[in-house]
């Protein structure tokens, strides 16, 4: 189904990013793909292009910024290229007390976990509504579900791309395009090194990002509205009982896993 597809995935060049790229590429589809780091991005398009005889075409941007989103939009249709699958996966957490942290960091975080992948959701989605085909995968996280104690703005953008990526997939609902959501657990990837949170409780078993990734991706193509990954059998007992657990402890709980 993959082949002759063109997917663009951002925040490519490492982690569950890097996987959708190597297992798109491993279905024959060619690629666009974004990150900041040229370097990273050069090696990954060498490295897929000789193993799967597929197009990458790289593009180096910091979806931080504010004009990014447009400007990738610009490039691929100045291109002539043509996306069918939109794979949001560009996005970075941190931890500490809400009051203490640095301002400039929680709102680069909201700019790049909410406002890029939105603003890239409304670029690309009227030329599937066009074309009446595509698949958008939008990475959110298991922290979409509840409230976050020591990590208060990460669990909040996750749960806003959870919430808008589930209600575009009902305004689509008849038409062919789907949107998913994909809920990673702990994952092993730059993610939890870059946020603090490989020193945590939370973060002492992890998935692999290619089981996580693969998850991910066949779920877009079956066009599910959500997907859980890289979750043991034990936690998702646990997700299962949020809705019934009393709101203190869970945040109490919530936090003792996040303190180091």
């Amino acid at each position: 189904m993959s082949q002759g597809k063109t997917a663009l995935i951002t925040g490519a060049s490492s982690g569950i990013g890097k996987e959708f790229a190597r297992i798109h590429a491993a279905r024959g589809g060619d690629l666009v793909l974004v990150a900041r780091s040229s370097d990273k991005l050069t090696a990954l398009k060498n490295e897929l292009e000789s193993a799967h005889a597929v197009k990458v075409t790289i593009l180096v941007k910091d979806l931080g910024q504010p004009h990014a989103a447009q400007e990738i939009y610009d490039e691929i249709k100045g291109a002539g290229l043509s996306i069918d699958y939109l794979i949001n996966n560009a996005g970075f957490g941190g931890r500490g007390k809400f009051h203490e942290r640095d301002w400039q960091d929680d709102l680069a975080m909201i700019n790049l976990n909410i406002t890029a992948l939105t603003a890239l959701t409304r670029l690309f989605l009227p030329d599937f509504v066009q074309r009446n085909s595509g698949r958008i995968l939008n990475v959110s996280s298991t922290a979409s579900l509840l409230a976050g104690p020591l990590q208060a703005v990460y669990y909040a953008t996750k749960a806003y791309v959870t919430s808008f990526s589930n209600a575009i997939a009902e305004e689509l609902h008849d038409t062919g395009i789907t949107v998913t959501a994909l809920l990673p657990g702990a994952t092993e990837s730059e993610f939890a090194r870059v946020s603090g949170m490989d020193r945590t409780t939370l973060f002492s078993k992890t998935a692999s990002a290619h089981d996580v990734a693969l998850a991910g991706y066949e779920g877009m193509l079956a066009g599910k509205l959500d997907v859980i990954a890289g979750v043991p059998f034990s936690q998702r007992i646990q997700l299962a009982m949020i809705p019934m657990a009393p709101k203190k402890m869970l945040l109490k709980q919530i936090r003792q896993l996040q303190e180091v």
